[in-house]
């Protein structure tokens, strides 16, 4: 857990499937626990508090409920899954969160009509560009697609006219990443598409920044290094507990992100089950005109 940046990425990628997971490593130490109590050993006890110390100064911040009072901006976003066997409801799920905008990953030809139609009434306004699209209460201009070296669409940039000010929102479906046999973690294209969207939101020329996704990698992977070292994790800042959102039956890594820069986010949550294999996530944020 310590040294987890020194574990290469040139087999397999090793280092990055470490990080993906990282908060589970610390299960070894009840496990370790047990067994130095029934070895009876205080050595083995007193060695113990090096791994829960570690464990605790990597992750004991998210443990706690970060949230403060205020808002003016709730952002949902969410991961339909391709093979959905039942938009709609997953439409009326998301409408029942009350966001302000909603972001939408992994959209096919057929559902989304069936989206449109489940959204209309609370969002008037939407952007669609390729499997991405972003539903606002507030309009929406300069939409366009956002090249993140896929060969498709899988990525937009809109501007929010919200009441407090513009505000420029992202989103991204990053490319999956794999366990294979002979090549072990394969994240190489999700890696690529990461430094093209940071490039982007680099050289974003509005101050308020909120990028939408399933990046297909946690705040502590590094090849995530292009967004996290400019933008904050609205979970991390003002959430309660991991907030894993993937896969939805268990758990266990926060793979689907709220990142801001020049917001405050006030509050970070992950929504219930929709019937995806993804969890929804929203946030609430502060624009401060």
């Amino acid at each position: 857990m310590l040294c987890h940046a020194a574990v290469p990425n040139t087999v397999g990628n090793l280092g990055s499937l470490l990080e993906t997971f990282l908060p589970w490593v610390g299960l070894a130490v009840p496990v370790l626990l047990v067994c130095a109590l029934l070895r009876r050993s205080a050595t083995a006890l007193a060695a113990l508090l090096v791994p829960a110390v570690v464990w605790l100064n990597l992750f004991g911040g998210l443990i706690a409920d970060k949230s403060v009072t205020g808002g003016n901006l709730t952002v949902v976003t969410h991961n339909v899954n391709a093979g959905n066997p039942d938009p709609a409801a997953t439409a009326k799920d998301v409408a029942a969160a009350g966001a302000d905008v909603v972001a939408l990953e992994e959209l096919t030809g057929q559902a989304l009509p069936v989206y449109e139609h489940g959204l209309a009434a609370a969002y008037p306004y939407r952007a669609v560009e390729g499997t991405v699209a972003l539903w606002s209460k507030y309009p929406l201009h300069d939409t366009a697609p956002v090249d993140i070296r896929l060969g498709w669409v899988r990525a937009l940039r809109t501007t929010v006219t919200t009441p407090h000010g513009d505000v420029a929102v992202y989103v991204a479906h990053m490319p999956s990443v794999r366990v294979q046999l002979h090549g072990g973690f394969t994240a190489d294209q999700r890696d690529a598409s990461a430094a093209a969207l940071g490039r982007a939101i680099s050289a974003e020329p509005l101050p308020r920044v909120v990028l939408l996704g399933d990046l297909n990698g946690t705040m502590n992977d590094r090849s995530l290094a292009p967004l996290t070292a400019q933008m904050r994790s609205a979970q991390g800042a003002a959430g309660d507990g991991f907030g894993f959102s993937w896969p939805a039956a268990f758990p266990m890594a926060r793979i689907d992100q709220i990142m801001v820069k020049g917001v405050v986010p006030t509050r970070s949550r992950v929504l219930p089950d929709t019937g995806s294999d993804h969890l929804p996530v929203a946030a609430t944020l502060r624009v401060e005109g």
